[in-house]
């Protein structure tokens, strides 16, 4: 009875781990897709701001929801990259931590995009 259950005991705690590992991965990936969206939607919304000050809004709200739950996240990255004056695109990298040290873990990109909204007068309007 011992020796089977010293056989069968590390393959049924290696996948639990790798469950618990997919799910992390998973949860990274995730966040990562939110973090994109908040940071567009802060940056779309940002009146008659310049174009600068609303990628600086979106990048700052997209790092702040990082921070706040991004906890099983190893690192990140942010960036406003490909945004015109007419889109806004926010891409997020992370890197979820993985349960075993040392070994490498693939990097998460997320991309979110949307058009900047602009204030027209009304046609016909003075």
């Amino acid at each position: 009875m011992s020796l089977s259950l010293a056989v069968v005991f590390p393959v049924v705690l290696f996948l639990v781990m790798l469950v618990v590992q997919g799910s992390m991965w998973w949860y990274a990936r995730q966040v990562a897709l939110v973090a994109a969206r908040e940071g567009v939607d802060a940056g779309r919304l940002q009146g008659p701001a310049t174009d600068e000050a609303k990628n600086d809004a979106a990048v700052r709200q997209a790092r702040d929801f990082l921070g706040r739950e991004g906890s099983v996240l190893g690192s990140w990255s942010v960036s406003t990259d490909g945004s015109s004056p007419e889109l806004i695109q926010v891409t997020v990298v992370v890197t979820p931590r993985f349960l075993i040290p040392g070994v490498p873990t693939p990097d998460f990109t997320q991309h979110a995009s949307a058009p900047r909204e602009r204030f027209v007068p009304r046609p016909g309007a003075s």
